[in-house]
């Protein structure tokens, strides 16, 4: 039966099974960014479009005080 990996375990507990579950976890993990997070995806160049509403007239200033 293989050592499993505990807290405080020394680099001589690592097996080779051990070795290659971490190796295929992290495979995965890469895997799942590439496809969330595609490298070569191009944005149009534009931010969001919002468009302001003046509600406030222009036709005459506010007067100084």
């Amino acid at each position: 039966m293989t050592k499993r990996i505990g807290t405080g375990a020394s680099l001589a507990d690592f097996t080779r099974r051990d070795f290659l579950a971490s190796s295929a976890l992290t495979a995965a993990l890469f895997t799942a960014a590439l496809l969330l997070f595609p490298a070569g995806a191009k944005t149009n160049g534009q931010g969001p479009a919002v468009t302001a509403q003046s509600s406030v007239s222009s036709s005459s200033p506010m007067p100084r005080r």
